[in-house]
Order: structure tokens, then sequence, then C-alpha cells
């Protein structure tokens, strides 16, 4: 990772492309590698019907509907659903059907493969958030709806809606990462470098 404590993902500079089956359009927010032997993908998808997903063999994935439910029907006879703002989790292979029960959506997605892990939180700031400081860990942290200001180690970046900012606490430092305003954020938290596996670790973002 960067070593800068906040380094900007503006969304000027993603990489908009087609999904593996040629169904829609997604953008890149963070890909890990960068290149078509990626280990972490961090994207949004906008989902303006419904159909099947793309099928992606090894793949961990993580899920938050942005705009409306979104549901998921497996072979088998399996569903699973979450309202707008909930988190699904499923294995890329075989691939779901998804439905929309209540019409087009925008997805944030998170996939993992060849031994990444990683996890997905989607939370109302309210007031105020914190990140505990954790050796190797990284965060992503998109504005949904609202406003933040995130705050870490002496630096500081705000944030507007469909923005976003990828965290890496300074070694071996105990400042806390505090994001403040209000709105809808979704978190993802990594651990490790670019090069070696990554690791979720069970912590979850705290109160302030």
């Amino acid at each position: 990772m960067s070593t800068q404590v906040l380094q900007s993902l503006p969304a000027s500079s993603r990489c908009v492309e087609r999904w593996a089956n040629g169904s829609g359009q997604t953008e890149v927010l963070l890909r890990e590698p960068d290149d078509a032997n990626w280990r972490v993908r961090i994207s949004i998808a906008r989902v303006e019907q419904e159909g099947p997903f793309s099928e992606l063999p090894e793949a961990q994935r993580l899920l938050v509907p942005l705009d409306a439910p979104m549901e998921l029907r497996f072979s088998g006879g399996r569903v699973q659903r979450a309202d707008r703002f909930g988190v699904l989790r499923f294995d890329g292979a075989p691939a779901p059907f998804g439905v929309l029960p209540e019409g087009p959506t925008r997805d944030f997605n998170l996939m993992l493969r060849n031994g990444a892990r990683g996890e997905l939180f989607a939370r109302t700031l309210v007031d105020s958030l914190m990140l505990l400081p954790e050796p190797g860990v990284h965060w992503l942290v998109y504005v949904n709806r609202g406003r933040a200001q995130i705050v870490c180690g002496g630096a500081s970046l705000s944030l507007d809606p469909d923005e976003a900012v990828l965290l890496a606490f300074p070694p071996q430092s105990a400042a806390r990462a505090a994001i403040e305003g209000g709105g809808e954020l979704v978190l993802v938290k990594l651990c490790g470098s670019r090069d070696s596996a990554l690791e979720i670790r069970d912590s979850q973002p705290q109160k302030a």
C-alpha cells in the first residue's frame, strides 16, 4: 500500500469496465495488483435490470446494494436478500441470478481471491466513528450519502458523496482515525501490503 496516511481515490480516476458477462458496467475503485491477476478488487456497478451475475470461480464476493434492495437466487433454490445498505456474502461461482424488488440500484462490491481476505461494513455516520490502528491494516472509506472528514496522524481529508479514500496507519503509530460528519459510509477493511496475503481481523469500526 501507499506510504501516505490518506490517499484520495477520486471518481475521475476510476476505470470503467464491462462486466465479465458483458451485461453491464462497473467502476473500479481499487484493484491489487492492478491487472487481470488481481487478488482484491473494489468496484461500484450500476444494475439496471435483473439478470445473472458473472461467473468468478474461486472468488469470494461481498456486496452492498446502495440504492434499493437486492435478492440473489442460487441454483437449488437458495435465496439471499439484503435491504438497501445491507451486506450480501457469496461465492463467485456458481453465479446467482440478481433480482431487483424495487428497481435499479448501484452495488458496492468487494471481491477477494487467491487467499486474500477482507470485510465490508455499511454504516450510518452520526457525529463520529473511530478506526483503531492495527499493524498492516488498511481501510477504504467510501461516502454514499452526506459528507465526512477523516483525520489521522496529522493528515485530514474531506469527502463528498461518491468519494473514497484509502487509509494506511503510520508504522508503530497509536493514533486513531476519526471520521466525522453525517451520512452513509461503506468501509472496507484489508490487512497486509499489496504484495502479501490480505488477512481480516475481527475488530469493527467503533463509535466515538
